[in-house]
C-alpha cells in the first residue's frame, strides 16, 4: 500500500497491516484540524489512519489549476499571534513558505478621496501595548480626529473584557461599538476592515465575544500578534504536498477518496469505522468534518444535544480572480474602502504566472453575493478595481472567474458560543475536531489546528499516552 492513495486491498486491520497491534486511531477527515491531530497522535506514538473523502488534503485551503496557473480557492493569511498554526507549519516544514511581515503593515485605499491622497496605512510601532499602534491611528487619514479619539478609547474598553464572561457571546458586535461611541464611519474604515476578514461577519452580525477574542488577542496583547502572514506557495503546496509528506514522515496511513459512511461501537467496546465495503476497528476516532458531516456520523447518545451541531450558522466567502496583461499593482495587498472590493492580494508568483499580474480579491461576507454569475460580478467588480488601481485602465483582462465556498466558515453570531462542543464526546474514544468546535477562536485556519491539538491531547490521554511537548505549548497558548 501506498501513502496517500486509495489501495484495492482493504482497509481492515490485518497481519500485514501497520495498524494491527498496538493503539489505532482513525482520524476522519484530512482539512486541518484532522491532519493536525493524526500528526500529534503519531508523534505520541499511536498508529493511524486518516481518511479523507476528497481527492487531496487541505480540506477549504486548497489549490486547483486552472490554464496552466495554480489557483487557490481563496485567500488564506494568519498572524503572529496563530502560535498553533505556526507550529502545524513548522511541523510540516513550511514556514519558511508562509513567512509573517517584520511588522505589520496594511494599505488602506480609500476611493471616495482624491486619487493621491487615497492611502492610508495600518502599522504598528516598536513599542509596548497600546502605544505600538497609537502613532498609526493618530496619523488614519480615513478618520476624523474625533474618531480616532475615540477609537482609542473603545480598544480600551474593549481590553478590559473577560473573555470569560459568557453574557458576551449573548451580545453582537456592532451594538457594543454603538454604545462606545463609534461611528459608522469608524466601524467600516477600521473596526469592520480587520472583522470582517477574520470573523466573517459585519460587527452587527458577530458575536462580542469573538470580536472581543480577535482584537484583544491581535491588536492588544502583544506589539506583534497581528503581524500578517500568508503563503507565497499555492496552500496545496503547504496542506497537501508537504503535509502529506509529514504525516508520511511520521508513519500515518493516509487515505483519500475514501468516504466514512458510519461510526459506531462494538460489543467489546471498540470503535468500528465503515467505509465502502470495508471496517477499521480503532481505540480512538477523531471526526474532524464539518458540523453537519459530524452530526450525521455520530452515533447515538455521543452527545447530549446533537442538533445543537446543526444550529450553527455557516458564511460564505467569494474570491473574484482578474489576471492582467501587465502589471497593475505594486504592493503584495492592499484592503479597501468606499467600494464593494474589501481586500486584494497579488498572486501572480505563487501561480506560476510569467507574464502581467494575477490579482485575488477576498470578499468575506458575501451572503448577497455568493450566487450572483460570472457576468454581473465581472460588470461589478472590474470598474471598481479601475477605480482603485489606476493602471488596470489601459490593461486587459487576460482572465476573470469566481470561486465560491458557500459554507466557507461557522456563522460567528451571538449565540453561537453554547453550540459549540468541546472535544470529547459521551461515546468512549470518540473525540471531535474542526474550526467549528469550541477552541475560543473564529473560523480560522489556527482554530482548525488548535482543534485538532485539544482532540489529539483528550484521546492520547484516554489512552494512557504520553503527549508530546509540543501539546502543552500549543495548549498553554491557548
Amino acid at each position: 500500500m501506498t501513502h496517500g492513495t486509495r489501495s484495492d486491498g482493504p482497509l481492515a486491520d490485518g497481519p500485514d497491516n501497520p495498524v494491527a497491534s498496538g493503539r489505532h486511531a482513525v482520524v476522519v477527515g484530512g482539512g486541518l484540524a484532522g491532519i493536525t491531530a493524526a500528526l500529534a497522535l503519531a508523534d505520541a506514538g499511536v498508529r493511524v489512519t486518516l481518511l479523507e473523502g476528497r481527492p487531496r488534503l487541505g480540506g477549504l485551503a486548497f489549490s486547483f489549476q486552472r490554464d496552466g496557473l495554480t489557483v487557490d480557492n481563496g485567500q488564506h493569511v494568519y498572524l503572529r499571534c496563530c502560535t498553533a498554526y505556526r507550529w502545524f507549519l513548522d511541523r510540516i516544514e513550511g514556514a519558511a513558505l508562509a513567512p509573517l511581515q517584520d511588522r505589520l503593515d496594511v494599505p488602506v485605499l480609500d476611493v471616495a478621496r482624491p486619487e493621491g491622497r487615497r492611502l492610508g496605512r495600518l502599522r504598528r510601532d516598536a513599542l509596548p501595548v497600546p502605544l505600538h499602534l497609537g502613532r498609526s491611528l493618530a496619523a488614519y487619514p480615513h478618520l476624523s480626529l474625533a474618531e480616532r479619539a475615540k477609537v482609542g478609547r473603545a480598544a480600551l474598553a474593549l481590553k478590559g473584557l473577560d473573555l470569560a464572561d459568557p453574557t458576551l457571546d449573548t451580545q453582537d458586535f456592532g451594538s457594543w461599538l454603538t454604545a462606545h461611541g463609534q461611528s459608522a464611519r469608524a466601524v467600516e474604515a477600521l473596526w469592520d476592515l480587520v472583522g470582517v476578514a477574520t470573523l466573517n461577519a459585519v460587527a452587527g452580525d458577530a458575536s462580542l465575544s469573538l470580536a472581543a477574542m480577535v482584537f484583544k488577542t491581535g491588536l492588544l496583547s502583544e506589539p506583534g500578534a497581528a503581524d500578517i502572514g500568508w503563503a507565497r506557495v499555492p496552500l496545496g503546496d503547504l496542506h497537501d504536498r508537504l503535509a502529506r509528506k509529514a504525516l508520511d514522515s511520521a508513519g500515518v496511513r493516509t487515505e483519500v477518496r475514501t468516504r466514512v459512511t458510519s461510526i459506531s461501537t462494538d460489543e467489546n467496546g471498540r470503535l468500528r469505522v465503515q467505509v465502502p465495503g470495508e471496517t477499521l476497528e480503532a481505540e480512538a476516532v477523531v471526526l474532524a468534518v464539518a458540523q453537519r458531516e459530524a452530526h450525521d456520523l455520530l452515533p447515538a447518545g455521543a452527545l447530549d444535544a446533537p442538533g445543537n451541531l446543526l444550529e450553527i450558522g455557516t458564511a460564505p466567502i467569494l474570491n473574484v480572480h482578474v489576471v492582467y496583461d501587465r502589471k497593475v499593482l505594486g504592493r503584495p495587498f492592499f484592503a479597501a474602502l468606499g467600494t464593494p472590493v474589501q481586500w486584494v492580494f497579488d498572486r501572480t508568483e505563487a501561480s506560476g504566472l510569467t507574464d502581467g499580474q494575477y490579482l485575488a480579491l477576498s470578499q468575506s461576507a458575501a451572503r448577497d453575493e455568493i450566487d450572483e454569475p460570472v457576468a454581473v460580478l465581472r460588470e461589478r467588480y472590474l470598474p471598481e478595481l479601475e477605480r482603485l488601481l489606476p493602471r488596470t485602465r489601459g490593461a486587459e483582462v487576460k482572465d476573470f472567474f469566481v470561486t465560491r465556498e458557500r459554507t466557507a466558515t461557522f456563522a460567528p453570531t451571538p449565540g453561537v458560543g453554547r453550540l459549540r462542543p468541546g472535544a470529547r464526546t459521551k461515546a468512549p474514544g470518540l473525540y471531535l475536531a474542526g474550526a467549528w468546535t469550541a477552541t475560543g477562536w473564529p473560523a480560522t485556519m489556527e482554530s482548525a489546528v488548535r482543534s485538532g491539538v485539544n482532540a489529539a491531547s483528550a484521546a492520547l490521554g484516554a489512552l494512557g499516552r504520553p503527549r508530546p511537548r509540543h501539546l502543552f505549548e500549543i495548549e498553554e497558548a491557548a
